[in-house]
């Protein structure tokens, strides 16, 4: 099949893609963004783009192990939130230069295991490896849903 050149689209910029609002080093509310075309702007900008849900998580230690399996972290986890930090900076800085990040984080449980302040510490661990990045010049996007 011949595609007509009329039809052709040129690569991604950011521009063309949701985040032209968006500050490189952050971590927000998802809401207006589709996972989808957050996934399509991170592959039209050459970034990685990490995906957890976490509907299925109630505790701490299954979210934990519910982002290093959807995250496809080379390190262990562990069991607490600072382990996840190591996880997703120094190992992958020194693995070769990195692109750039865009996280979804969808449905991050609200119960009594996994409680508001649980949740505050999650998305500081996010925050913190957002600023991480941000010192190196590299962009980390985070969007976070509750469940």
């Amino acid at each position: 099949m011949l595609l007509d050149q009329a039809t052709l689209k040129p690569p991604a910029t950011l521009a063309d893609v949701p985040l032209r609002g968006v500050r490189p080093n952050i971590v927000q509310s998802i809401r207006a963004f589709r996972v989808p075309d957050l996934q399509a702007a991170a592959q039209g900008l050459g970034h990685h783009f990490l995906y957890a849900n976490l509907a299925n998580a109630q505790s701490k230690q299954d979210v934990l192990d519910l982002i290093s399996q959807q995250f496809m972290l080379t390190v262990q986890v562990g069991k607490n939130f600072d382990s996840l930090y190591d996880s997703m900076t120094d190992p992958v800085h020194k693995s070769g230069p990195q692109p750039g990040f865009i996280a979804v984080l969808e449905h991050i449980p609200a119960n009594a295991k996994f409680d508001k302040e649980a949740r505050e510490q999650l998305l500081d661990i996010f925050r913190d490896t957002a600023d991480y990045w941000g010192d190196r010049k590299i962009p980390f996007r985070c969007f976070y849903s509750f469940l």
